[in-house]
């Protein structure tokens, strides 16, 4: 499995309160492992964006689904794949 993270904002208007906010979570890990990928963990942040979602997927286009499954819930993503720090070494070992 890859590893992504995500920054996540509030965009829709749906979202009423926090509180109905801070509920969506548990109902998006169900869904993410629907579609084959695995929540990690989620963080309220303070700055820029709202929050940071971490989880796995087996590829790229399952990544894609996961955050389509949270954009439904009036959230938006910005979705990075994660590259172990040891990996990246082994990439760059060559250069």
């Amino acid at each position: 499995m890859r590893s992504y993270m995500a920054l996540v904002d509030v965009v829709d208007a749906e979202v009423q309160n926090a509180q109905e906010l801070a509920s969506i979570w548990g109902g998006l890990r169900h869904e993410i492992s629907d579609v084959g990928g695995e929540m990690r963990d989620a963080y309220a942040i303070l700055g820029e964006h709202d929050y940071l979602l971490i989880f796995e997927a087996p590829d790229r286009d399952t990544a894609l689904q996961i955050s389509l499954v949270v954009e439904r819930r009036g959230l938006d993503m910005q979705t990075m794949e994660l590259i172990p720090v040891e990996r990246f070494g082994e990439l760059v070992e060559d250069i």
